[in-house]
């Protein structure tokens, strides 16, 4: 039962739910980006490029066949796909890395130069214990 108990106190305190709303706004954000980058970079990369679609990039490794029927509609030869390596998809996914990786680093920026811009707490003062214990100290030294 401790355990249950160690793991309500931690779910209440708000660190799991401001992880959750993080994860979720997170998943958000990349579709955001995704849709911005694929959408709207990449065709303006492609335009710059001559046209090319960065997603169609490919090395084929070997050449996708098609059935062949004969008459009869039996199969003569089964159907082979093609194998490649879609390098264009990774540049597409590379680009959006680093679109994200650049906003979150933006951010964390900001956070970080409106936390230096708050000024440092004042010294609290002695405790009333610390205020007994110095007063008595004097009392002491006379």
């Amino acid at each position: 039962m401790g355990m249950m108990k160690e793991f309500k106190e931690f779910a209440i305190k708000g660190n799991l739910i401001d992880i959750a709303v993080g994860f979720v706004m997170g998943a958000a954000f990349n579709k955001v980006v995704s849709g911005f980058i694929d959408g709207m970079v990449m065709p303006l990369i492609g335009k710059v490029t001559s046209g090319v679609n960065f997603n169609d990039l490919k090395y084929v490794m070997q050449h996708g066949v098609a059935e062949v029927k004969d008459a009869s509609g039996a199969v003569v030869t089964a159907a082979v796909p093609e194998v490649a390596i879609a390098y264009g998809a990774f540049i597409t996914t590379i680009i959006n890395f680093l679109v994200v990786a650049f906003v979150v680093f933006m951010v964390v920026k900001a956070v970080n130069k409106m936390k230096k811009a708050e000024p440092a707490p004042a010294p609290a003062g002695p405790t009333p214990d610390q205020q007994l214990l110095m007063e008595i100290r004097d009392a002491l030294k006379k």
